[in-house]
């Protein structure tokens, strides 16, 4: 499967691109600055320039099967970075796994009290513009992972994915490692069983 990871110079982005390798995959990885790039695993990879605040120099998507998007504000990304990522995915009309975040627009309060207030504190006025890129993503028939806080922990062996409507809210704020969501979110690239709906990463 030939696969386009939009952020893959970022922490979930680059495991994305290294476990993506390790399980044969063909990738192309779409980064503001190519020459900055450089993947930690073997193989070979078709680095293509990508910056979603300049929609004229965005890559044609027209030879890969799927595309993952792990963008973020976090690392520098100015307003609207988001929902300008989400539109050039769905002009593509490639079919995406989109990574976005428990506690903005449809999962707001799903987890838990407490999480929902850090995630106001940390996050603030981006829930608005999270939850507008997602809409458009899903809109579009994205995948939808709303994943809780996340760590550099290794992989979890009892990762799963559940749909948001059945999701049991947690007493305490809940946390995942990025290897674990970025395992998921592969195989959501392989299944696309959960396309056009939002699930959340557990484990």
């Amino acid at each position: 499967m030939r696969i386009a990871v939009l952020g893959a110079s970022g922490r979930v982005g680059g495991l994305l691109v290294d476990q993506a390798i390790e399980r044969g995959h063909d990738i192309v990885a779409l980064v503001r600055d190519p020459d900055g790039f450089t993947a930690s695993g073997p193989g070979a990879i078709d680095v293509r320039r990508a910056d979603v605040c300049s929609p004229r120099t965005f890559p044609a998507l027209d030879d890969v099967d799927v595309a993952i998007s792990a963008i973020g504000l976090a690392k520098g990304e100015g307003p609207g970075a988001l929902v300008a990522g989400a539109g050039l995915l769905a002009a593509a009309r490639v079919r995406t796994v989109w990574l976005g975040a428990l506690g903005s627009g449809e999962s707001t309060g799903a987890g838990g009290r407490i999480y929902q207030a850090v995630m106001r504190m940390a996050v603030g006025a981006e829930l608005a513009e999270k939850a507008e890129a997602d809409r458009i993503a899903l809109d579009a028939g994205a995948s939808v992972f709303h994943a809780p806080d996340l760590t550099n922990g290794p992989l979890s062996p009892d990762r799963r994915t559940v749909p948001l409507a059945e999701l049991r809210r947690p007493l305490l704020p809940p946390r995942m490692s990025r290897a674990s969501v970025a395992a998921l979110m592969l195989d959501e690239a392989r299944t696309g069983d959960h396309a056009g709906a939002i699930v959340v990463p557990l484990g």
